[in-house]
């Protein structure tokens, strides 16, 4: 068995500076990296020794393909051909460059799960505005409460040179998302033999930038705000779930309310947070599984591995396509293999331990860290007798034509009980996804929720 290799970290101080300089900012001579041998977010901005990373130049252009009505972009690489295609059978010849997670899956599902691997394209890029946030969060952005809390932050990407695993976890959670977003969306958690019900979802979310009363002289300690209504089946339709983000959750915990469309009630609910159970996700999802990983760091310790190259979920247009029917995603065991594409590119690797005397069901978590988009690509989640028992995967597509880095569809995969969960599908709506508006935070109220949910 090859040794899996651990890629020097090239920007890494010495363990004693690590520590000294845990919760500092870097220097100004440093951030001078960022938009040379760094690009603007912080990645390595040369390609890989042997040019199977490509160098960053600055991703795909806006008029890489076109968008259609309902909000589809066309594949820019709809007419490559995969490199080659990694089975069960073969896996010994590419498991250095594979995570634990991905091998357990195909020891899982031998003759169905596989990777189809493509030519890399390093396509991620952002708006000029969100490049300068990052170059002066470099030098001026800490982490306060023990991390979990950030001091003098701005839009997104407070560590674009990251000392150490808790500060590329930040990275991943404050990550640039087009600032505001609205989209129609389904969940699917299939039984064993692939049949489901679909979930029907409407979510709105607003980053503190884009709320139209928000002061940046006095920005306070919400990061952003969440809405989520169920539109379908029948036994949760009208269900809205209401949060505000804290910045610093332990000193001011998330904010959440649930709407009952049933009972016609808001309530709060603090259950919505760490390991609790995500509503409709019938036990497959705790609430910070959402977006690989989301809320308060504080519970675990994080150690920053170091950079790795890994085969990761990326340029996920042909998942997304509007020809596919949720059918045709939607199988046994795990997604279509046949409609996914895994590249070559490097990641940040960091690892969660739960801290002692603290309490969640996932006893270690390692995530794999995209390093152009500061997205979570790969998580590998441990119980408490330190078995690996679920596999997330995050089939990032850029959006290109308006340069957000996006997250589209995530798997979560049950390696016990053969069942997952995937959200994020629209292959079949008809909406379009919006970006960039302003909102008040009225839209964001307790009080809002009724008429939210009203069916």
């Amino acid at each position: 068995m090859k040794k899996t290799v651990i890629l020097a970290h090239s920007l890494a101080l010495t363990f004693g500076l690590a520590y000294q300089s845990a919760f500092a900012a870097v220097s100004a001579e440093q951030a001078k990296q960022l938009g040379t041998s760094l690009t603007p977010m912080g990645a390595e901005m040369a390609g890989n020794a042997d040019g199977t990373i490509p160098a960053w130049t600055g991703g795909l252009p806006k008029d890489a393909g076109s968008r259609d009505a309902a909000g589809f972009l066309s594949n820019p690489f709809a007419n490559e051909q995969p490199l080659f295609t990694i089975t069960a059978q073969n896996v010994a010849q590419y498991q250095d460059k594979l995570s634990p997670g991905q091998l357990a899956m195909l020891k899982r599902y031998p003759s169905t799960y596989k990777l189809t691997v493509y030519p890399s394209h390093r396509s991620a890029n952002a708006p000029d505005f969100v490049y300068q946030a990052a170059k002066a969060n470099a030098t001026k952005t800490s982490m306060i409460e023990g991390g979990n809390g950030l001091a003098n932050f701005s839009t997104a990407v407070p560590f674009p040179i990251p000392q150490n695993g808790l500060e590329v976890v930040w990275n991943h959670i404050t990550r640039y998302r087009g600032g505001s977003v609205k989209r129609s969306h389904i969940q699917a958690t299939p039984l064993a033999n692939g049949t489901f019900v679909p979930v029907h979802f409407k979510d709105q979310f607003t980053f503190r930038d884009r709320v139209a009363d928000f002061d940046p002289a006095n920005p306070g300690n919400v990061l952003f705000y969440y809405k989520q209504l169920v539109t379908a089946p029948a036994r949760e339709a009208g269900n809205v779930i209401l949060v505000h983000e804290t910045l610093n959750q332990v000193k001011e915990p998330r904010m959440a309310w649930i709407y009952n469309s049933g009972q016609r009630r808001v309530r709060r609910a603090p259950q919505i947070s760490y390991d609790g159970p995500y509503p409709a996700s019938e036990g497959q999802r705790t609430a910070d599984n959402l977006d690989m990983y989301n809320g308060a760091p504080d519970r675990y310790d994080w150690k920053l591995v170091g950079k790795r190259e890994i085969y990761i979920p990326y340029n996920s247009y042909r998942l997304d396509a509007p020809d596919l029917k949720y059918a045709d995603i939607v199988k046994p065991g795990h997604i279509n293999p046949d409609l996914t594409r895994y590249e070559l590119h490097r990641v940040w690797q960091v690892e969660a331990t739960l801290k002692p005397g603290e309490r969640h069901i996932y006893s270690k978590r390692i995530f794999y860290i995209d390093e152009d988009t500061w997205q979570i690509s790969l998580a590998d989640h441990y119980d408490s007798r330190g078995t690996l028992w679920r596999v997330a995967e995050g089939h990032i597509g850029p959006m290109y034509d308006l340069q957000i880095p996006w997250l589209g569809t995530e798997a979560l995969y049950d390696l016990i009980n053969g069942r997952y969960i995937v959200s994020g599908m629209r292959n079949e709506e008809k909406e379009p996804l919006q970006f960039g508006f302003t909102t008040g935070t009225a839209e964001y109220t307790a009080a809002a929720l009724r008429t939210s949910g009203i069916r």
